[in-house]
């Protein structure tokens, strides 16, 4: 029962970080991975468990979806479903062992990805403007990202999309949840087929994430910005951290 309240509360939680500022997976991850998933079966089950409340999510903000920087939004779903479904099939062929050990860094992508993805943006939005087909390709890539692990993609997209123009951030929140659940469906299916999937704890998890994912979306086009920011980086860097110490801490001691 422990185990149940436990995932389920971490799904409503990813769930509502995923609508609000991205990085659910740091939370729903070592959820499961704390419930005795393993890794690699914690991230597909993972994936799967909050799509719905991605879903939940973009549904929530169906009225503000538009064109992203002149780019047609119907062009940015398909090229995102492609490289979704090569990340998925690059994660169902890494091994347990390898996927321990890069998964802290890509922990640590997505927290940096968080903290200073808009930053990045308009960093480089200063020096370049970047045309409307680059951006597809770089669409492509976010794709396989987010097919294959997903942490903070709708950040990047984000960071990527002020290339094109200045871009109200939170404009952007309604194609942002659109194109991750994109990402993600494929993977979802692919997972699925391959039977990569620890049911019981995904199903729980999956609905306290619709719960969420409505929620939060809800909750953010009113919530102070600063607020949820603050909090989101606070539990991606706590959680990161954590992930290096677990992975890499045994080895050096016993140097």
């Amino acid at each position: 029962m422990d185990s149940v309240i436990l995932i389920f509360t971490a799904g409503m939680f990813a769930g509502a970080m995923n609508a609000l500022a991205g990085g659910g997976s740091f939370v729903s991850l070592p959820a499961l991975i704390a419930v005795g998933v393993p890794p690699v079966l914690a991230n597909t089950s993972s994936t799967v468990a909050l799509f719905p409340g991605g879903l939940a999510s973009a549904w929530a903000y169906r009225s503000g979806l538009q064109p992203v920087g002149g780019v047609p939004l119907r062009a940015l779903p398909a090229t995102t479903l492609c490289g979704g479904l090569v990340g998925a099939v690059l994660l169902l062929r890494t091994s347990a062992v390898a996927f321990t050990f890069v998964l802290p860094w890509l922990l640590l992508a997505a927290s940096i990805a968080l903290m200073f993805g808009r930053r990045i943006g308009d960093a480089l939005r200063a020096r370049w403007h970047i045309h409307a087909n680059a951006v597809l390709a770089v669409q492509f890539a976010l794709g396989i990202y987010g097919g294959y692990f997903g942490g903070a993609v709708g950040i990047m997209m984000i960071a990527m999309w002020g290339l094109l123009d200045k871009c109200d951030v939170q404009r952007l929140n309604a194609p942002r949840t659109l194109l991750v659940s994109a990402a993600n469906i494929v993977a979802v299916l692919a997972f699925i087929l391959a039977g990569a999937v620890r049911w019981p704890e995904t199903l729980t998890m999956l609905a306290g994430a619709i719960i969420g994912g409505y929620g939060g979306a809800c909750i953010g086009r009113r919530a102070p910005p600063r607020v949820t920011r603050a909090i989101t980086l606070l539990a991606t860097s706590c959680i990161t951290v954590a992930f290096f110490v677990k992975t890499y801490a045994p080895s050096l001691l016993h140097r």
